[in-house]
């Protein structure tokens, strides 16, 4: 089982991906044209072009897990946009509403901790 906690580093890909490609073509399209070591610890996440269907990618140490969703009925309406080639990073709380097929950037969550300054 997988399991996406606050620690780990989502990237989206903001360009749909052929979904007949597997955990081999999927770490490809991760390494050559997003710029980023599969190996690395991230949780890779692509929708198919008709936005029906996401698939997610990591690698946990031991091999790949490749994990998909498909909708019923609708399509993912709320994706992130950017540049060919290019990712963005969510959140862990983002990616759980993005696979409900919600706005991910309307989902408020705990601000990001930062290290408070000495008093002195």
């Amino acid at each position: 089982m997988i399991q996406v906690t606050a620690h780990m580093r989502v990237l989206v890909a903001v360009e749909p991906v052929d979904f007949r490609k597997g955990i081999d073509g999927l770490a490809r399209v991760c390494r050559a044209e997003l710029g980023h070591d599969p190996f690395g610890g991230c949780v890779f996440v692509f929708r198919n072009r008709r936005r029906t269907s996401v698939r997610l990618l990591a690698y946990d140490g031991q091999g790949f897990w490749l994990l998909q969703k498909r909708l019923s009925t609708g399509r993912f309406r709320f994706w992130p946009t950017g540049a060919v080639g290019e990712t963005r990073t969510l959140e862990a709380h983002e990616l759980y509403v993005l696979l409900s097929g919600g706005d991910f950037e309307a989902s408020d969550g705990a601000p990001k901790w930062r290290p408070v300054a000495a008093v002195g």
